[in-house]
Parts: structure tokens; C-alpha cells; sequence
């Protein structure tokens, strides 16, 4: 079952480059997500108790072009897979004349907001029948790495050693969302915050990667830790500074434009 919106692109949406912006992009997918869920009755006002809502676990975005400004553009969502503990949901996002520039996929989980635990889908009635197997050509995600500073020592040749300085972060009260945790779109921020305007000039962000560890709180400070692979492929890990616990990874591959 097939859900779809479409929008137009005003001057505010946009970034630097007069494109639709990733953070935009971001919040878009999450409310189209939401709208289809609260369609098929399976949304955060339908469920059982009043401490408890959808976030998501995973998501990747990858884009061939972004549609630019004083244009319209639509983004189509459905279910893939569905199970005890994850739902996963795909999007496809088409500019006004109906070529596809993009793709995204994420992985959703029901958090219990008492206990900040997964809460599982059993609670909710999902028949099999809507869930979609058509095909979404974009890849899914590896397993995260582990980053480590420029000068700390690294005992696994799977751990990447950090290319810059670590730089810090303090979340505040503008982070947060209503689960009072920080938001999707606050990440995004952030993260392409680390590349300069030359590299968005030059280079567009062809595919993100975002796979949330813990959840980010207020007041808590965190480094942020990017090796850059080469050929436009960085990884950021963030990390909360007072105990090292890992809270985001995330893959950003850029493309010449």
C-alpha cells in the first residue's frame, strides 16, 4: 500500500546550492512516514498507551540530483518489511516531470518513552498484505565502525583512526523533539555542518548513511569524530564525551557536481 505527497519547493527549503536542502529532505521523509502510518491506523495516535511512539533506528538517503527551488516535487512511501521489533520503510523521490533523483530506506522502531526501550510491533495490527515488495534499488547499510581519535591507539585493524581534530558539540533545548531526545534533522544538521561551503559548492551529498546507538540527550556534550576515506567517502561517529558511549555513525558520500 502506496502513500504520496507532493510539495513545493519554496526559498526557504532550500540550501546554499538553491536545492532542496538534506535537513528538509530529512523532516520531509519523517512526515510523510507519519501521515501514511496515522492513514493506516498504525500511527503514534493509535497506539495503546500514551507513553510510547515511532523513531527511527536507521536511515539512508541517496540521491542522483535534488530538485531546486520554485519547483515541485513528490515523495511516495511504503512498508517493505515488517517484524516483532522493526518496520522497515521505503521512499522514492521524483521531481515535478517524474524522474526519479532519489531514493531512501529506514528502519522504524516503537520506543517506550518510560523506559526508553523498544516497545515491539505486536502491539499494533499490521496485515501482511500491506506490505510492499517492490524493489528499491539503493543498497542497505553495513555495520557501523568504530572511530578513535588522531592520536589514540587502535588495536583493530577495523577501527578508523580519525583524519581531523575532534571537534565537541553540546546538545540544547532547540535539539529536541517532543520525545525529548535529539532529532533526526538536528543530526543532519550537524553532520553536513562539517564539510565547508567550497565542498557544497563543488560537491553535492550523493548518499547519507545514519544508524542512531543511543539516544541523544540535553545538556550532554559529545566529540565528533570523521576519517575521511578519500574519494568523497567520510564516516562521523558521535560520541559522548563524559563515559565514550557511542550515540551516532554515520557514512556521507559526496559527488562532483
Amino acid at each position: 500500500m502506496k502513500f504520496s505527497q507532493q510539495f513545493f519547493l519554496s526559498a526557504g527549503d532550500c540550501n546554499a546550492e538553491g536545492e532542496l536542502s538534506l535537513p528538509v529532505l530529512t523532516s520531509k521523509l519523517i512526515d510523510i512516514a507519519t501521515a501514511h502510518a496515522n492513514q493506516l491506523g498504525i500511527g503514534n495516535p493509535d497506539m495503546p498507551d500514551d507513553h510510547s511512539g515511532w523513531v527511527l533506528s536507521r536511515l539512508t538517503i541517496e540521491m542522483t540530483a535534488y530538485p531546486v527551488m520554485d519547483t515541485e516535487y513528490s515523495i511516495s512511501t511504503w512498508v517493505e518489511g515488517w517484524n516483532r521489533h522493526f518496520s522497515e520503510r521505503v521512499f522514492c523521490i521524483k521531481k515535478s516531470d517524474g524522474e526519479i533523483v532519489g531514493w531512501a530506506r529506514s528502519i522504524w522502531m516503537v520506543l517506550d518513552t518510560e523506559n526508553r526501550s523498544n516497545a515491539g510491533l505486536d502491539r499494533l495490527n499490521f496485515p501482511s498484505e500491506w506490505i510492499m515488495a517492490k524493489e528499491c534499488p539503493i543498497a542497505r547499510q553495513g555495520k557501523h565502525r568504530q572511530i578513535v581519535a588522531m592520536d589514540a591507539e587502535a588495536d583493530s585493524s577495523m577501527i578508523l583512526r580519525a583524519t581531523s581534530p575532534v571537534e565537541r558539540y553540546r546538545f540544547g533545548y532547540a535539539d529536541l523533539d517532543a520525545y525529548r531526545h535529539v532529532n533526526t534533522v538536528r543530526y543532519v544538521n550537524l553532520l553536513i555542518n562539517q564539510l565547508s561551503l567550497h565542498q557544497h559548492d563543488e560537491y553535492m551529498i550523493h548518499r547519507l548513511e545514519l544508524s542512531f546507538l543511543h539516544e541523544g540527550e540535553y545538556g550532554k556534550e559529545i566529540d565528533i569524530l570523521h576519517h575521511y576515506a578519500g574519494d568523497g567517502e567520510s564516516a562521523f561517529l558521535l560520541q559522548r564525551t563524559e563515559d565514550k558511549k557511542d550515540v551516532l555513525y554515520s557514512r556521507i558520500f559526496l559527488k562532483k557536481r
